[in-house]
């Protein structure tokens, strides 16, 4: 893998003397106390700005600030005018923009496409503070407050729309947000090593538009510059037609390359297969080679072409072998470098070492930011995920080869979060995006660096991969060891499928770090949707639960585990989600909420719902259809499966049961699905679900147990088991009398509403 430049290298910024601030200032006022005339930097960004290294505007702002820069935050904005971006004054450098800490689309609008009714990164929890496609609107308005004056786009929303991309919420393919946003340059990913480059060469006196040479950057030229080689991949379903080439450096947008294509001749005929002649040329260097994308106009029209370009962006992530990328938009052409190098143990102490004051910024007056409570006694131990699930956002972000911090400085980061208002010995998560790929990584960097496969863990776990779990138990142990912690809870994602390589591991984890419920996330139990998550079997989860309960019990201890299961995700059929009901009722699960699939912007999976393609594969106009759950109907069909127990959703149920052939499963036998008769009134169901459905476990279900809670009883089976059928169906009856006799209309001996709510849980 390329060497990079340590962060600690750069020679520090002149500003460096007024030393780190409290908080990184909001007003005027408060760059008056600190003794600046003026901002280098100022960070613009939708989420309230918390002083912790689990909010990005704190990392950059922070980092910059131990570069010497004097950094300035703009927090949620007023974005109708230009006024609030002018309020710090004119930046001596660059606004950097971003979104917050989600896409702004996904933070305000649930799957249904439903506004949400709070915001979780706002103080007090209040809608309405951001705009849509925030990172546009914001870098908008920097243009018309200082339109000289750089704009940097970086975070999520950025990173994710980095290339022309299906936009869920508008149902099309959208232009990459550079196009859109007038920003000068976009950083990807886990931008340190990029905004710290491009902040030093801009204080140099560097202008933005000749920055073009540094990794996880994308921005707009004319055309390919020479000395670049271009593979040609905007075509799919058929080999190309290759000519000699006269000269490999040429500039695809000279007179001389048209000149060539005119001495083609006839063409051939595109769909007849001919031999491919080897032609000499220069060796191709990986690091002067681009690969040209599809343009937008093609992905936009062509779902083919889409899904092909969604194939190629994805086995180009590795840093140690990508190649830059090109697509065409009009008569502008998106560069994108290969992505950055990850981060060594040491840059990321040196990230997190940054003087945090670890609070919401005083601004707030104490107002709670949710996001922040969640988090706050929290420590991030790593970054990256190599699980490469098709639906997340985390391998696109933060790339595949896990980022580690070491365990000195883990320790001291909770030697310092004792000094946090309301701390009481309780670290709530020691984690990231996943809790158990601590320090994971390949056997061999030479293997690593070459490989393309888009996940380590699927279809089963790499031969090449550590799975080495002793560092992380070692962390655990010394965490546990310090003076004043009470308790330390894991409460990141956990790869079971990783954990059951080491059953110290599951023992460490299961005897001290678990709170009564661990929340795992299996997605499906049937083979088809899980392929295209890209997810193990649902015998993985079988083999961790036994290891878990006999780890549990061993402890003495009565804890639980909680799955959670996707609905409507592309490759999901009506009877798979049949089959994960019936199995959720097998095992005495209920889900009181359900996550339906959402295609984020770039994903996998989005590629397979935007094209009914599958890019996992070599993608042809005659390759893989894949299964989509679009409509909103079927949609509603896919959640109420998950939601068997609920009587909303058993009309839909009965009816999709039916068309399905499987009417067996309608019934009050204990192998059907749901009952045969809706009930007459919702307090019925209530007070029998309150007085006979026992949550397992502790009663604190609000931990985690309201969103998927295991039952072990059913109503009394004292008496005959469709007793809870005929009494409801006798109530139904006499209900109906009643109405007829009140107004005219004929009984039927059965409810006029069948969808009316709600009825027996089972």
């Amino acid at each position: 893998m390329p060497a990079a430049k340590p962060l600690f290298d750069y020679p520090k910024f002149w500003a460096e003397c007024f030393g780190p601030a409290p908080f990184l200032p909001m007003s005027r006022e408060e760059m008056d106390q600190l003794g600046w005339d003026s901002c280098d930097i100022i960070v613009v960004t939708g989420d309230a700005y918390v002083d912790h290294p689990s909010f990005g505007m704190a990392i950059i702002g922070r980092l910059l600030e131990a570069q010497g820069f004097r950094v300035g935050i703009i927090s949620q904005p007023d974005w109708q005018s230009k006024d609030d971006f002018m309020k710090l004054g004119e930046p001596n450098l660059f606004f950097g923009v971003a979104a917050g800490n989600m896409d702004s689309m996904i933070n305000r609008y649930t799957a249904d496409r439903k506004i949400r009714s709070d915001d979780a990164y706002t103080a007090g929890g209040l809608a309405g503070k951001r705009p849509d496609r925030a990172s546009l609107v914001y870098s908008q308005r920097c243009k018309e407050a200082y339109k000289h004056v750089p704009v940097v786009l970086g975070g999520i929303e950025a990173s994710l729309r980095r290339i022309a991309h299906y936009d869920y919420w508008s149902d099309k393919v959208r232009r990459s947000i550079l196009m859109d946003a007038t920003a000068d340059i976009l950083l990807y990913g886990n931008a340190e090593r990029a905004i710290v480059e491009v902040a030093q060469r801009l204080a140099r006196g560097e202008p933005i538009e000749a920055i073009t040479d540094v990794r996880g950057t994308a921005f707009i030229r004319k055309d390919t510059p020479e000395g670049w080689f271009e593979i040609d991949s905007t075509r799919i379903d058929r080999p190309g037609k290759i000519d000699k080439i006269i000269n490999p450096y040429v500039n695809t947008q000279d007179l001389s390359a048209c000149a060539i294509e005119k001495e083609k001749g006839p063409q051939d005929d595109p769909n007849e297969a001919k031999p491919v002649e080897l032609l000499p040329h220069p060796k191709l260097e990986r690091d002067r080679t681009v690969i040209r994308l599809p343009s937008f106009e093609k992905v936009r029209n062509d779902p083919a072409l889409y899904a092909h370009a969604n194939r190629v962006l994805h086995l180009e992530t590795n840093p140690g072998n990508a190649r830059a990328l090109v697509q065409r938009h009009d008569d502008r052409e998106l560069w994108l470098n290969p992505p950055p190098i990850p981060l060594t143990t040491e840059e990321m102490d040196y990230v997190f070492a940054a003087p945090y004051a670890r609070v919401p910024h005083p601004a707030y007056s104490g107002a709670k930011i949710p996001a922040y409570e969640m988090i706050r006694f929290s420590v991030n131990i790593m970054r990256g995920c190599f699980g490469g699930c098709t639906f997340c956002s985390i391998t696109e972000h933060e790339g595949r080869i896990i980022q580690s911090r070491s365990h000195e400085s883990i320790l001291h980061e909770i030697e310092e979060m004792k000094n946090v208002p309301g701390f009481t010995g309780v670290v709530s998560d020691l984690g990231g995006p996943t809790a158990n790929m601590y320090r994971l990584a390949c056997k061999s960097h030479d293997i690593e660096k070459h490989c393309r496969k888009p996940s380590c863990v699927f279809p089963g776990i790499c031969e090449n991969l550590d799975t080495d779990h002793s560092s992380l138990i070692e962390l655990y142990r010394k965490a546990r060891a310090l003076p004043g912690v009470k308790k330390i809870l894991i409460a990141s994602g956990l790869r079971y499928d990783l954990a059951v390589e080491s059953p110290e591991y599951v023992k460490e984890l299961v005897t001290h770090h678990v709170g009564g419920y661990l929340k795992i996330a299996p997605e499906h139990t049937e083979r088809g949707p899980l392929d295209k998550m890209m997810k193990p079997g649902i015998g993985t989860y079988d083999r961790f639960k036994r290891m878990f309960e006999k780890y549990s019990k061993e402890a003495g201890k009565e804890q639980y585990l909680i799955p959670y299961f996707i609905a409507a995700h592309p490759g999901t059929t009506d009877e798979d989600m049949m089959n994960l009901a019936l199995w959720l009722k097998a095992n005495g699960f209920r889900a009181d909420q359900v996550q339906a699939f959402y295609p984020s912007p770039m994903a996998s999976a989005t590629a397979m719902y935007h094209t009914g393609k599958n890019p996992l594969r070599k993608v042809t106009y005659k390759s893989e259809g894949v299964t989509i759950v679009k409509s909103e109907e079927q949609r509603r069909l896919h959640k109420a499966f998950l939601r068997y127990h609920d009587p909303k959703g058993w009309p839909l149920l009965r009816e999709a049961l039916i068309r399905m052939g499987r009417a067996d499963l309608i019934g009050s036998g204990k192998h059907q699905l749901i009952p045969a008769h809706q009930p007459a009134s919702d307090g019925a169901y209530q007070s029998a679900r309150r007085k006979n459905s026992t949550p397992v476990g502790s009663k604190k279900a609000g931990q985690g147990g309201k969103i998927l809670t295991q039952h072990n009883g059913l109503p009394p089976r004292s008496h005959d088991g469709n007793a809870w059928d005929k009494r409801e169906q006798a109530k139904a009856a006499a209900e109906a009398r009643r109405k007829a006799a009140a107004g005219g209309a004929k009984p039927s001996g059965k409810s006029r509403k069948p969808s009316q709510r709600p009825a027996a849980p089972r």
